[in-house]
């Protein structure tokens, strides 16, 4: 089985989870590929037993892309992965894990589990960004698999964003912001300003305004064929744009189209695993020091 492995890497706890990692990818003779940053990273500090290939960019040979960090490393490993198709699997060496569902002290039984073909795939919708004028730096990444965002720069005033549903006029966000969520970005971003948590087969994108001073302005669950198209203003002449942790400049003359992008994303679960039992432990419902 030919994997790819990826990771920002973070010193201390995540050296010990990188090494189980390849020790098991080892033990089983996968076809280890391993990005070519992290590797001049952590090469010298790993007891590996021969030395691995590197990549900095996938193709459709691949068979798996392990991710070991936090949720914010499987948003940068979807840039490597694109419209490929190759199923990922996220190791949780951060903090919360929502997509990187495997602990670091289960890397041995659920890796090679995954390697043994025993997983599920649950496939994830994204977004895709088109501006005009066009702007260069989105030609190669213009998609989010979490969210893409508008939000003020440079200044404490807010900036109003004039909001379009398939050509159809809804309202002027008077806010910091406004976030436009996938399913899987609703436990993000969205969440923590106040957004709706949507499962991930749901076919629905969320409007979520940042800090609005419009104070009847509420999160706003639509169909994702819609089509959304932005206008930015305020008292500067730029504003930010950010896709999952990706962050471009763009000037308030800008038109912003944001749509459903033509492929999708394969997060790897195990077989005993499920969206709902993730959030039910993650966000800790349920759970009473009464009971």
């Amino acid at each position: 089985m030919k994997v790819a492995v990826y990771s920002q890497y973070y010193p201390g706890k995540s050296l010990e989870s990188i090494q189980d990692l390849f020790d098991v990818l080892q033990d089983n003779k996968a076809d280890i590929h391993v990005e070519i940053a992290f590797y001049k990273h952590v090469a010298s500090d790993l007891n590996l037993t021969e030395s691995l290939n590197t990549f900095s960019e996938l193709n459709n040979s691949f068979d798996l892309l392990i991710s070991v960090g936090g949720d914010g490393t499987i948003l940068r490993a979807v840039t490597y992965v694109r419209d490929l198709a190759i199923p990922i699997v996220g190791i949780n060496t951060g903090r919360l894990g929502f997509l990187a569902t495997i602990q670091t002290e289960h890397i041995k039984e659920a890796i090679e589990q995954v390697l043994n073909g025993n997983y599920k795939t649950s496939e994830r919708t994204l977004l895709r960004v088109e501006t005009f004028p066009e702007n260069e730096t989105l030609l190669d990444t213009n998609f989010a698999l979490n969210e893409i965002a508008v939000s003020r720069k440079n200044t404490t005033s807010m900036i109003t964003v004039e909001t379009h549903l398939n050509s159809e006029y809804l309202t002027s966000y008077w806010a910091d912001g406004l976030i436009i969520s996938t399913p899987t970005g609703s436990t993000g971003y969205s969440l923590s300003c106040g957004g709706p948590v949507i499962t991930p087969e749901a076919n629905n994108f969320v409007l979520t305004p940042i800090a609005p001073h419009n104070l009847n302005a509420r999160p706003l669950v639509i169909p994702d064929d819609t089509s959304i198209q932005l206008k930015v203003d305020g008292r500067e002449d730029q504003y930010l744009m950010s896709l999952d942790s990706r962050i471009v400049t763009l000037s308030n003359d800008t038109i912003v189209t944001i749509k459903k992008a033509n492929f999708e994303v394969k997060m790897v679960e195990l077989l005993n695993e499920s969206f709902i039992d993730t959030l039910r432990k993650k966000m800790l419902w349920g759970e009473d020091k009464r009971n």
